[in-house]
């Protein structure tokens, strides 16, 4: 046992007592006061000796743990108090509390989609490994030039999307499956029950899913073409043959009036697919991309909404030459329809774009009128969209229990080129204020080089800025152009006038035309009133140059290929993933990368940006 002298060297000496000993006022501690105004000693100053170690003391003394060569690890874990397991139970509880909380509301959030099983996804990402080019699809040689040359134009190395090689090669076998069917019960025609196949096919924003279903639909409308222009000749000729017997017996009463056709009506008002999109906007879209093809396949197309005059809509549903594929807003259509039935007799292929909007419960009723009406010709029937709610899911099952599902490996996943970012309001300098935070990283974004080194105006930033409510959309525009930024409205309160143009500019390329316009007069981005440019003309001075933003709701959010676009705002953070993955997919389209940005206050869903944030990083789906 090791002793330790307690005594000071005076004190050992006796020559000085402790109230001799001169000390500096720095050397005074409150202690050694308090005790020296007590006129108290320690108790242990006239002891010799201590015997050390004490108990529950180290035994190399006070100081025995500083300076070790070795670490002295023991596995024995030094007792806590009882009022320290206290804390660290109610600690740990209140943890757990909060853990559980932030994983239901995210759950909560996440409920909104129907899953899909990672074992399901691995066995379609190994089935379509082997298609890599569209050659391998058994397409009309007409159509498949058209991708290269009309579709996808100046792209050297053409290869097919995972969506384009889910969903190319079921739809081409079923349209040949039913040509099948339909030679054979040709002889039998009471053998014939009518019937339509019915496809979903789901796939991330941006993947192409439009390029999807349209290849094999021109496809089966120009082999429907082909069989009808064989029917007709061999129809001519027996008319010719049966004319030329009638004249050989010298009977010229047969030859009088010809045969009846099936239906005495013509092709005008018939045509013979559908494409049914949720807004004028995306009318316009598919309907450009429609008539890409019709350059090289030669077909009719057109598509009506709500912006063009009736005068315009009976021209082109009722076309003398007739209309092959017609893009349509279901209620414009369901309103031709209620008048003029035959509308729907000859239509052999529906497709639902956006099939979570259209089928939910303000436009549901009105799709499924369609679609019923046009059951006896209808071959297929094909809903389309980048997220599967669950709500829809459950549709799908109880009204279209046969339907085959065409997903992606990458359902309801935001690509891992898209960056998410998060700004708190709450902070320095905005201090709560969100229009003051959006248009800061408005000018931060806008500032900030790209390094492509191209011109002025052809590296002009596109931004779109998303709310949550449309009357937010005008307020937060007018506050951005206080700040010098060029920004617009689209939203439905916007003027219908206006809204093509904005759009336009947002989803291609500038032509010459628009840069030569924004070299003449930068601070007008766009084709807008006379009296919206006065408001206009009270700019600030400093102005945010070659950027334009777009400030928009959900309407912009839905189908809309934004190709130029590099930067989304989240102005608010969106009421539920759904909403994450369709204002997340306006950029990264086509394989290019894209960045987000959310701004966060105190009083929204932090724990559910995180937990988007962390599966974006991982690249898993939000489900």
């Amino acid at each position: 046992m090791s002793v330790f002298r307690a005594r000071c060297v005076l004190c050992r000496a006796g020559t000085v007592s402790w109230h001799a000993v001169a000390r500096t006022p720095w050397q005074v501690s409150s202690r050694s006061a308090s005790a020296a105004a007590r006129k108290t000693l320690s108790r242990h100053v006239a002891e010799s000796e201590i015997e050390w170690p004490r108990p529950g003391m180290n035994e190399r003394g006070p100081w025995g743990n500083l300076n070790q060569r070795e670490a002295r690890i023991t596995d024995k874990t030094p007792p806590r108090s009882e009022a320290e397991i206290k804390r660290s139970t109610r600690g740990r509880e209140e943890l757990e509390d909060e853990e559980e909380e932030e994983l239901f509301h995210a759950l909560k959030m996440q409920r909104a989609l129907a899953p899909m099983g990672y074992g399901v996804r691995s066995a379609i990402k190994q089935r379509i490994a082997e298609i890599t080019r569209f050659e391998q699809f058994q397409l009309l040689p007409v159509v498949l030039q058209s991708i290269a040359t009309q579709a996808l134009p100046g792209l050297g190395d053409l290869k097919p999307t995972p969506v384009q090689r889910v969903a190319i090669p079921a739809l081409l076998e079923s349209a040949e499956r039913r040509r099948q069917v339909a030679k054979k019960k040709t002889e039998d025609e009471d053998d014939f029950t009518p019937g339509y196949e019915q496809f979903l096919i789901a796939a991330e924003t941006g993947s192409g899913k439009t390029l999807a279903y349209l290849v094999p639909l021109i496809d089966a409308i120009k082999r429907a073409e082909l069989i009808e222009k064989e029917e007709e000749e061999a129809r001519k000729r027996e008319e010719e043959a049966r004319i030329q017997e009638a004249k050989a017996k010298k009977k010229p009463y047969e030859i009088e009036g010809p045969e009846l056709s099936e239906n005495l009506t013509t092709n005008a008002g018939r045509p013979r697919a559908l494409i049914l999109v949720p807004t004028s906007e995306l009318v316009t879209q598919v309907t450009a991309k429609v008539k890409a093809f019709s350059h090289t396949v030669k077909f009719r197309s057109n598509g009506i909404s709500s912006r063009d005059t009736p005068r315009k809509i009976r021209n082109i549903v009722f076309n003398p030459n007739g209309i092959d594929i017609l893009v349509s807003t279901p209620h414009l259509l369901a309103s031709i329809a209620k008048n003029d039935p035959f509308v729907l007799s000859r239509v052999t292929h529906i497709v639902v774009d956006e099939a979570d909007s259209l089928m939910d419960r303000s436009f549901a009723p009105t799709t499924t009128e369609i679609i019923d009406k046009s059951a006896p010709s209808l071959h297929q029937l094909i809903f389309c969209s980048a997220t599967i709610p669950r709500s829809f899911d459950s549709l799908l099952r109880k009204k279209y229990p046969d339907i085959r599902r065409l997903a992606t490996p990458n359902l309801h996943a935001i690509p891992r080129r898209v960056q998410l970012g998060v700004v708190d309001i709450d902070k320095d300098p905005y201090r709560g204020n969100r229009s003051l935070a959006c248009a800061d990283v408005i000018w931060s974004l806008g500032k900030a080089g790209d390094g492509s080194g191209s011109s002025e105006f052809s590296s002009q930033k596109k931004i779109i800025v998303f709310v949550n409510e449309r009357e937010e959309a005008d307020q937060v525009t007018e506050f951005l152009r206080h700040k010098g930024i060029d920004a617009f409205t689209l939203s439905r309160d916007s003027a219908d006038r206006n809204a093509p143009n904005v759009l336009d500019d947002f989803t291609g390329v500038s032509s010459e035309e628009e840069i030569q316009r924004l070299k003449h007069d930068p601070s007008i981005p766009f084709d807008i009133p006379e009296e919206e440019q006065e408001k206009r003309s009270l700019t600030p001075r400093r102005r945010l140059p070659n950027t334009k933003v777009l400030v928009t709701t959900d309407l912009g959010s839905r189908g809309i290929d934004t190709l130029a676009v590099k930067y989304v705002i989240l102005y608010d953070v969106p009421h539920t993933t759904i909403d994450f993955i369709h204002r997340l997919g306006r950029v990264g389209r086509m394989g290019k990368r894209g960045r987000g940005i959310v701004l966060v206050g105190k009083k929204d869903r932090k724990d559910i940006v995180r937990e988007v944030r962390d599966a974006m990083y991982r690249g898993q789906a939000l489900i």
